[in-house]
């Protein structure tokens, strides 16, 4: 049976297209159309979508506001699509925080000129959210931020996020209190996500103490006019420092770096000292930033003193990187797919035997925390 889908947008053309585009894949099929964010609650009630796609700056009623109505009354997976400004990726960023599950930047161009990787782009990502099942989303209790720091706006904060569970019976994973430490001594903390990412890293992050013992790498598939405002925020809402990584930073204890989008991070090291490199990278590479990449260079770099962590994303971006490093002793944890939005990456490192742990979200930071805890 075709993934049902409803298309709101304000946009008669871009209503059209992307209509079209999704009926050309036979297991997608878009049951109805909407102008604005008000229509769109309506039929989300009515029609109970599997997928929405949505626009954010719409008449009657916006698409953020309409994102949290919907996820209120009657819970469905939603696409994003926005325009690549700083406005555009804060307001995707308030949409993700409402409750949509990912975001695809909005070029006419692209659909309108019907290029192929953009067409094969929208279809898997709207199958890929609608082969997840969507629970009632569960009042959460506001995470424990700190307060912002005076010169960096804040949001994303504690929201009634849905997270998506495996149409499958969920894998019994541990919990973080049945984790027992290694009692490793570890030098650096990688972290690599894509669909899904944005939440799952503000959940994790806000937890860590400002005192946090080792630098944090972030790779996050983003787009560059995306990441600024992203590491921003997280900059804003969490006791260690968060910020886009650029060319030459030298590591910190406490600190995470962003890779920027668009562009390639790697990580050198010198004696006791770590350097960041970011670099444009190969055209032919699918993911800038790329998960594997700054992997692999962590390998050759830290090699074993690395506990390395790939949360949701579709695809397979950090398997070979996380093979690299197990192979130079390092530890590999994947998210678990119950607590995942999309389990394509974190699926590929624990099915090629690579990660050590299947995690949930919920744990995930107290787990890091105890794994990283300096004996």
């Amino acid at each position: 049976m075709a993934i049902k889908v409803l298309v709101v947008d304000d946009s008669s053309f871009f209503r059209r297209r992307v209509s079209e585009i999704v009926n050309q894949d036979p297991e997608l099929e878009v049951i109805a159309t909407a102008s604005n964010g008000a229509e769109a609650v309506k039929l989300a009630a009515e029609l109970n979508p599997q997928v929405i796609t949505m626009d954010i700056e719409m008449p009657v009623m916006d698409g953020i506001t309409a994102v949290r109505e919907i996820m209120a009354k009657c819970p469905a997976p939603i696409l994003m699509f926005s325009s690549l400004t700083h406005d555009g990726a804060k307001a995707t960023l308030d949409a993700l925080d409402a409750g949509a599950l990912d975001f695809l930047p909005k070029r006419f161009e692209d659909i309108a000129t019907n290029k192929d990787d953009a067409i094969l782009l929208l279809q898997q990502r709207v199958k890929a959210l609608g082969r997840r099942r969507i629970f009632r989303p569960i009042a959460r209790p506001a995470l424990a931020t700190p307060a912002p720091r005076p010169s960096v706006s804040t949001g994303l904060g504690s929201s009634s996020f849905a997270h998506s569970q495996a149409t499958s019976a969920p894998v019994r994973t541990p919990t973080a209190s049945s984790i027992r430490a290694s009692g490793k001594q570890y030098k650096l903390l990688l972290i690599g996500t894509s669909t899904g990412g944005p939440v799952a890293l503000q959940k994790i992050l806000t937890q860590f103490p400002a005192n946090y013992p080792h630098p944090i790498l972030l790779i996050q598939h983003m787009p560059a006019a995306f990441t600024p405002a992203f590491a921003n925020r997280l900059n804003g809402l969490c006791k260690i420092e968060v910020k886009e990584a650029v060319n030459g930073d030298l590591l910190r204890p406490g600190c995470a770096y962003l890779a920027p989008g668009g562009m390639q991070m790697m990580v050198e090291r010198t004696g006791s000292s770590g350097r960041i490199k970011v670099l444009a990278g190969s055209a032919e590479m699918n993911y800038k930033p790329c998960v594997d990449i700054t992997f692999a260079s962590a390998s050759k770099a830290y090699g074993g003193d690395v506990l390395a962590v790939v949360l949701t994303g579709m695809g397979a971006d950090g398997r070979e990187g996380a093979r690299m490093l197990k192979s130079a002793g390092a530890t590999i944890w994947a998210q678990d797919e119950a607590s995942c939005v999309v389990y394509g990456m974190p699926q590929a490192v624990a099915s090629a035997g690579i990660a050590t742990q299947s995690i949930s979200l919920d744990n995930m930071a107290e787990s890091i925390l105890k794994e990283s805890a300096r004996g």
